[in-house]
């Protein structure tokens, strides 16, 4: 489980861009992270691996305390971690598999991991995350030769094969089209059902949010706005949340997709 407790960031220009958030996430819950840009989403989730700084506040994943942490520990725990970004975060001169088997350099030696030798048992894995998310097929192109839903797939695979507790996602339908966004966010959430992992998705896309996930947290400023299931969202809340608009639209929409995908 995740446990966030008064967590708070202020930048050194005075911004505060998270405050005082307490949360808790219990494994195998999908979370969506919604709210203008600005309201502190990217922020909170880099926290939580502490690729940024807390300024005050504690966060536990089951009962570590990240936050308090020294830099070996905090790197054997970032193992717990997996990490899938908004721009894929790929080595393009490599393969689809090397790719993917980066996911294990915090589990290999150093030598092992310069010289690309690793064990059988993390290989086979990557094969069968690939076949899972349809790419083994692909597993020695360039991931410089894939497209955004290939490469947004084999950031999945690498997260994956960490064996995280948990996964934290930044975006990761910005850079594609309606189709690819739908199946990278079906895809995401099937995979941490059958793996009872827990989730924090940084997402823009209300509807996207309200189609797939089981809980929304609305940012705005920093502070939760709003923490409730999809359907809670009502055109009140987004207004609360983002601001005047035809959030009524917004709904209909996202109901009008989710049927579509049962069919």
């Amino acid at each position: 489980m995740l446990r966030l407790e008064n967590l708070v960031k202020t930048y050194k220009t005075g911004d505060q861009a998270l405050k005082s958030l307490k949360l808790e996430v219990p494994e195998g819950q999908v979370v969506a992270l919604i709210g203008p840009s600005g309201a502190g989403k990217s922020t909170l989730i880099r926290c939580i691996n502490r690729l940024v700084e807390p300024t005050s506040g504690k966060v536990y994943l089951d009962d570590v305390e990240l936050t308090g942490l020294s830099a070996a520990a905090l790197r054997r725990e970032r193992r717990r971690m997996g990490m899938i970004f908004q721009e894929y975060a790929l080595v393009e001169r490599l393969t689809v598999m090397e790719n993917v088997l980066s996911g294990r350099l915090g589990y290999v030696g150093f030598w092992r991991s310069f010289l690309r030798r690793f064990p059988q048992t993390d290989v086979d894995e990557a094969f069968r995350l690939l076949d899972r998310v349809g790419l083994a097929h692909m597993a020695d192109k360039r991931a410089d030769e894939l497209s955004g839903g290939q490469r947004q797939r084999v950031g999945i695979c690498r997260a994956l094969i960490q064996n995280p507790a948990l996964l934290l996602v930044d975006e990761p339908t910005a850079s594609l089209d309606p189709k690819t966004s739908r199946q990278i966010m079906r895809l995401i959430c099937e995979l941490c059902k059958e793996r009872g992992l827990a989730a924090i998705i940084n997402i823009h896309d209300v509807a996207l949010a309200q189609m797939f996930v089981q809980r929304v947290i609305g940012l705005r400023f920093g502070a939760i706005e709003f923490d409730g299931s999809p359907e809670g969202l009502s055109p009140d809340v987004l207004t609360t949340i983002y601001g005047e608009e035809d959030w009524e639209a917004t709904i209909e929409e996202a109901d009008e997709e989710e049927v579509e995908a049962a069919e």
